[in-house]
């Protein structure tokens, strides 16, 4: 009689712990902590404006260093925090605040020339923080400078020339023409993105998740799906 009491399985609070639904996962939401880097870096691209704007030739759209701040946001943040901060500053200037290089601001601004290149933004912020999240742990430089003119210039100019042309009445290849003005101060805005976006990710690691390219995912599929075709089906041995 012992025995067969000895042979009793035991339910332990390990078992019971074991078989306990895992809670459910919780929806991404902004933290403190995202929140005030989206609050800091649209203060950024506001400071960025105090040294003023510098017009060549009477353009009508100002070379600022603004823009260095939206390749900063985006190389530093990420798509989503670095896209919500151009967003908040752009709110800011619509709410009256004079935050634009010069000194403007109000909803006037939104139906100057400039108009296209502040939506740009928004677009430049987003692709240079999609691309350093798929850069990301290593951000090898070459990459990195193609992938920040890429949003940086290449991005915020398909948005910001065409408007420009049509507000002012510019043909679109004259309007085109006109903005390699802003070339030169651009470019050296990209290099300095990376250099310093470099430096911030490698002292800071984890401020923007690494992710992995469209393609590489994809690739990893289809050789998944191609090993488990090729694989060899188990044999019965029951038999």
């Amino acid at each position: 009689m012992s025995s067969a009491h000895s042979t009793t399985p035991s339910t332990g609070p390990s078992t019971i712990e074991s078989s306990a639904p895992l809670p459910p996962a919780r929806p991404r939401r902004s933290s403190a902590r995202d929140l005030a880097q989206i609050a800091v870096f649209a203060a950024l691209i506001a400071a960025l404006g105090l040294p003023g704007a510098l017009s060549i030739g009477g353009a009508a759209v100002p070379i600022t260093f603004q823009t260095l701040g939206v390749m900063l946001a985006g190389a530093i943040l990420g798509a989503r925090k670095g896209t919500l901060s151009v967003l908040l500053f752009i709110a800011l200037v619509a709410a009256g605040l004079p935050l634009l290089s010069g000194g403007r601001g109000g909803l006037g601004v939104f139906v100057g020339p400039s108009v296209g290149y502040l939506v740009g933004w928004l677009l430049g912020a987003a692709v240079i923080g999609w691309a350093t999240a798929r850069l990301l742990p290593r951000y090898p430089i070459v990459p990195a400078l193609a992938w920040t003119a890429l949003g940086g210039i290449v991005a915020i100019y398909l948005v910001g020339v065409p408007v420009f042309a049509l507000i002012t009445g510019t043909p679109l290849d004259v309007a085109l023409i006109g903005s390699t003005v802003f070339l030169p101060g651009d470019l050296l805005k990209v290099v300095v993105t990376v250099l310093v976006a470099k430096g911030v990710h490698r002292a800071w690691p984890g401020l923007i998740e690494p992710r992995s390219w469209p393609w590489a995912r994809s690739g990893a599929i289809v050789t998944d799906q191609a090993s488990a075709a090729t694989a060899p089906e188990p044999t019965d041995r029951s038999a």
